[in-house]
């Protein structure tokens, strides 16, 4: 566990994840991954491997290592298409799903958007024609976490970049976190900035016009805080309340840097790995830390997945409803895709 004091997280660009996986012996490795990388790609250029559907494809995808905001990028297509009389599927490999059970992202859009058809298996080009035959209703797929998984011909290939931490200051893994070189963007068809509130965005831009896509800024805003009994009351409430920060994402910093933009009083903050599975005697240490400062336990929707099985008092635990919000001009970009891709 690592367990950082208020002040440790209080900027995105101090996120301990910044620092890469193998500081000094990934620089060795990098041009092996880089090569290996460029090998597969020349292969999918060709379109070996590569399956395309009789329904239009969206891929959500992104550069790095988790934590850009795929979720609710994915949430916002699927009511967009919806709103458009669309019966949208997602597919996603759903990582580290328990056996018999939807892993955390999985279980969180069950919760968000209800009875939304899910492909959730590692091989979606398997996984998807299945959906297709059993619901005939299904006339369009998002693919989530879908830009390096080339396997499955898309119509439009959104690429999120989170202006928080520019690809462009990063490298390859093992010697930083990108999954592949930032030019792999020259194959996308729309970029979308995640985060722009949280950072200047002006060098970035200028270096992402070489790739003259469209480009479209976003930002994640809490409309409500959703209890452990899912009644939902107003952020305001965390205005000057005790809190513990409980949260296993990719990006844990920007959603520290959320609760104190709501006026908590941040009294601890416990980060695990992304994708964590919060086990019944954590869950209930933060219960017994929430309790002593007559505080809350404020968490992500993807942790609250895992936490709920272990929770003996639910009312202590809070999450955000988190909405994603695109600039105007973006949104008529975003929307001028999806109808050329489902005319």
């Amino acid at each position: 566990m690592c367990v950082l004091t208020p002040r440790a997280l209080t900027s995105p660009s101090s996120d301990a994840r910044r620092r890469p996986p193998l500081p000094i012996v990934g620089c060795l490795f990098e041009p092996l991954y880089r090569a290996v990388v460029a090998k597969r790609n020349r292969a999918f250029d060709r379109e070996q491997g590569v399956t395309r559907f009789d329904v239009p494809v969206i891929s959500v995808g992104n550069l790095s290592v988790g934590g850009t905001g795929k979720t609710p990028m994915v949430r916002t297509l699927v009511e967009m298409l919806r709103a458009r009389g669309r019966t949208p599927a997602i597919a996603m490999r759903g990582y580290k799903a328990n056996p018999g059970e939807r892993s955390d992202e999985e279980a969180e859009y069950h919760d968000a958007l209800g009875d939304v058809p899910i492909v959730a298996q590692p091989d979606r080009t398997a996984g998807i024609p299945e959906h297709l035959r059993t619901n005939n209703a299904i006339d369009c797929v998002v693919l989530d976490d879908g830009f390096q998984h080339r396997y499955v011909a898309r119509d439009l290939d959104i690429v999120l970049i989170d202006a928080t931490r520019s690809p462009f200051e990063d490298r390859c893994l093992p010697a930083g976190w990108l999954r592949e070189p930032v030019d792999a963007l020259h194959r996308a068809s729309m970029i979308v900035l995640t985060r722009s509130d949280l950072a200047s965005t002006a060098r970035l831009e200028g270096h992402l016009a070489r790739y003259e896509l469209p480009l479209a800024k976003a930002t994640h805003a809490w409309t409500g805080l959703t209890r452990g009994d899912d009644s939902v009351v107003d952020p305001s409430e965390l205005t000057q309340r005790s809190v513990i920060i409980a949260c296993a994402i990719g990006h844990p910093s920007a959603f520290v840097v959320q609760c104190e933009r709501a006026g908590c009083v941040i009294e601890d903050v416990v980060i695990r790995p992304d994708h964590h599975d919060w086990s019944a005697s954590e869950t209930h240490k933060l219960e017994h830390a929430a309790l002593a400062c007559d505080g809350l336990v404020i968490t992500t929707g993807k942790d609250w997945v895992k936490l709920r099985q272990h929770a003996r008092t639910p009312l202590r635990f809070v999450r955000p409803a988190l909405t994603l919000t695109i600039d105007d001009e973006g949104l008529t970009a975003l929307s001028g895709a999806l109808d050329r891709v489902l005319g």
